[in-house]
Protein backbone atom coordinates (compact mmCIF):
# COMPACT_ATOMS: atom_id res chain seq x y z
CA UNK A 1 0.00 0.00 0.00
CA UNK A 2 2.78 2.40 0.72
CA UNK A 3 4.61 1.70 -2.37
CA UNK A 4 1.71 2.68 -4.24
CA UNK A 5 1.73 6.14 -2.94
CA UNK A 6 5.43 6.57 -4.53
CA UNK A 7 4.39 7.14 -8.09
CA UNK A 8 7.05 5.49 -10.42
CA UNK A 9 8.89 4.20 -7.20
CA UNK A 10 9.58 0.89 -5.45
CA UNK A 11 9.66 0.84 -2.21
CA UNK A 12 10.28 -2.61 -0.41
CA UNK A 13 9.14 -2.76 3.53
CA UNK A 14 11.28 -5.60 5.97
CA UNK A 15 10.69 -6.47 9.04
CA UNK A 16 13.11 -5.94 11.56
CA UNK A 17 11.47 -6.25 15.08
CA UNK A 18 12.10 -8.97 17.57
CA UNK A 19 9.52 -8.36 19.26
CA UNK A 20 6.85 -6.29 18.74
CA UNK A 21 6.63 -6.34 14.81
CA UNK A 22 6.65 -2.61 14.49
CA UNK A 23 9.84 -1.91 13.52
CA UNK A 24 10.59 -1.62 9.60
CA UNK A 25 13.04 -0.70 7.47
CA UNK A 26 12.64 0.92 4.46
CA UNK A 27 13.78 1.34 1.60
CA UNK A 28 12.86 3.39 -1.73
CA UNK A 29 14.51 3.64 -5.28
CA UNK A 30 12.67 5.65 -8.03
CA UNK A 31 12.90 9.16 -9.69
CA UNK A 32 10.97 10.82 -7.00
CA UNK A 33 14.49 11.00 -4.84
CA UNK A 34 16.02 12.57 -7.97
CA UNK A 35 17.78 16.32 -6.87
CA UNK A 36 16.77 15.58 -3.39
CA UNK A 37 19.05 15.66 -0.59
CA UNK A 38 18.95 13.44 2.35
CA UNK A 39 16.76 14.85 4.68
CA UNK A 40 14.43 15.91 1.87
CA UNK A 41 13.95 12.49 0.50
CA UNK A 42 13.64 11.44 4.47
CA UNK A 43 10.76 13.83 4.94
CA UNK A 44 9.37 12.91 1.58
CA UNK A 45 8.85 9.45 2.85
CA UNK A 46 7.99 10.14 6.65
CA UNK A 47 5.55 12.36 5.09
CA UNK A 48 3.49 8.92 3.44
CA UNK A 49 4.29 7.00 6.48
CA UNK A 50 2.90 9.99 9.01
CA UNK A 51 -0.63 8.36 8.94
CA UNK A 52 0.87 4.75 9.67
CA UNK A 53 2.82 6.32 12.70
CA UNK A 54 0.11 8.23 14.40
CA UNK A 55 -1.86 5.00 14.30
CA UNK A 56 0.20 2.55 15.56
CA UNK A 57 1.25 0.73 13.00
CA UNK A 58 4.62 1.68 12.66
CA UNK A 59 6.88 2.49 15.89
CA UNK A 60 10.24 3.08 14.16
CA UNK A 61 11.60 3.07 11.00
CA UNK A 62 15.05 2.92 9.03
CA UNK A 63 14.75 4.74 5.68
CA UNK A 64 17.02 3.88 2.92
CA UNK A 65 16.24 6.01 -0.53
CA UNK A 66 17.86 6.13 -3.65
CA UNK A 67 17.46 7.00 -7.32
CA UNK A 68 17.13 4.10 -9.85
CA UNK A 69 20.88 5.22 -11.40
CA UNK A 70 22.10 4.97 -7.46
CA UNK A 71 20.58 1.68 -7.05
CA UNK A 72 22.30 0.57 -10.37
CA UNK A 73 24.99 1.56 -8.78
CA UNK A 74 25.31 -0.21 -5.52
Amino acid sequence: EIGVRLVGSEMCIRDRSVVDGYVKEIMGVGEAFEGLNAVKRQQYVYKILNPYIVDGSLHAVSIRTFTPAEKADA
